[in-house]
């Protein structure tokens, strides 16, 4: 067998694979650039819509442009008749709802936006992205026994959302903490599921099928996550004298405290400041106060232990801690955190493949071969059925 050569790198760890100006990631100094701006200064002051203009044309809108783009999203949110079949039927299987946004997603070929296989580019991305919130909500309607709830014209994306989840006009300050979370984590770098999603369009595929690929990709654990445990440990913890005790006995006992460390981020995740300052905003306007004051407290005692049992690691809080509060604080239930991450990063993965196809190459990294090259050929009645992949 040949040995491993130093051009193998596990998880193309460091390897650059594209160049984009769409954000930078800076775990070291603990920044993120989106667009060209600071995430701090862009995700509280941007409108979604903004921030999905941004991404596709490197530039702000003005306001007519940003009204166009208004319209073309509220145009585009009913779904297909074949995808809400669809879903109905999925409903019936309970399957998570990540599962049932990959499936709907990947029916949106059947519109007439994307049927032309990337004839009109905008168009087809446009539609993907009015799409999602109406495929979560109305399959979160179905799995709870709810007819679907048509989306309205008149509303933002992120307000759209909330209306179609529950029926009900949400109020300014929790639309607005929404718009800030799809702000936050619209895009991160070439993380797997946007690596995913450039993979596909450097093939000249359609964006439906680069999205639903990256949906798979971020299906994984080991990619989303789940930012619920986090928000799961504040509840047990219940009040501000328990912390530091049940801290302490789940790092005794050789266990993570749920929304700390990171692996690219040595510093404070900059999505958890943005989120934190968010949150506070939303809670302080209609939320409970009490647990937005307890979920401060674990940050500081967390952050605390940490330093103490782990020295020099930094660990600090992610930005799955904040995303907890927030979301749960919109009223949505765990198992739509993540389909509601997706329901901002399609807006990145789309603008990924935007600069992929500029390029016009596909991506087609090597492999390096370690097995055998001097095998025997052995008939059928000569083999020994020692070894078996089934």
């Amino acid at each position: 067998m040949s040995g491993k050569t130093a051009n193998y790198i596990p998880g193309l760890e460091g390897v650059v694979a594209a160049q984009t100006r769409l954000s930078r990631v800076d775990g070291q100094k603990g920044e993120l650039i989106i667009g060209g701006y600071p995430l701090e200064t862009l995700a509280p002051n941007a409108s979604f819509e903004e921030m999905i203009y941004l991404l596709w044309n490197s530039a702000l809108p003005t306001a007519l442009q940003l009204e166009s783009l208004q319209n073309k999203l509220a145009t585009k949110r009913e779904l297909p008749f074949a995808t809400l079949d669809l879903l109905r039927n999925v409903a019936k299987t309970r399957a998570p709802v990540m599962d049932a946004l990959r499936m709907a997603a990947s029916t949106l070929s059947l519109s007439s936006e994307v049927a032309a296989n990337g004839d009109d580019i905008d168009a087809d991305a446009i539609a993907l992205v009015a799409a999602f919130p109406s495929i979560v909500a109305a399959y979160w309607r179905l799995l709870n026994g709810q007819p679907p709830v048509m989306p309205s014209t008149d509303l933002s994306h992120a307000a759209n959302y909330l209306y179609m989840l529950t029926g009900e006009t949400p109020g300014e300050a929790k639309a607005r903490g929404l718009e800030i979370y799809l702000n936050t984590v619209v895009d991160h770098g070439l993380n797997a599921s946007t690596f995913t999603a450039r993979v596909i369009a450097s093939t000249a595929s359609d964006l439906v099928s680069a999205v639903t690929g990256a949906i798979g990709a971020l299906k994984g654990p080991l990619h989303g996550g789940a930012p619920g445990p986090a928000l799961d440990m504040v509840f047990e913890i219940g009040q501000p004298d328990k912390a530091e005790p049940y801290m302490r006995k789940l790092l005794n006992n050789g266990e993570r405290l749920m929304g700390f460390g990171h692996r690219v981020y040595k510093v404070r995740d900059p999505r958890a400041e943005v989120l934190s300052q968010a949150a506070q905003a939303m809670y302080a306007a209609d939320g409970d106060m009490q647990l937005f004051e307890l979920v401060k407290h674990v940050e500081k005692v967390a952050v605390e232990l940490l330093d103490e049992y782990k020295p020099g690691r930094n660990l600090q809080t992610n930005v799955e801690f904040y995303t907890a509060l927030l979301l749960h604080g919109l009223g949505l239930h765990a198992e739509l955190f993540s389909p509601t991450f997706a329901i901002s990063r399609v807006v990145g993965w789309l603008a990924h493949c935007f600069e992929q196809q500029q390029t016009e190459r596909i991506l087609r990294p090597r492999a390096e071969y370690i097995g055998e090259t001097e095998k025997k050929w052995v008939a059928i009645g000569d083999r020994s059925g020692k070894f078996s992949y089934v």
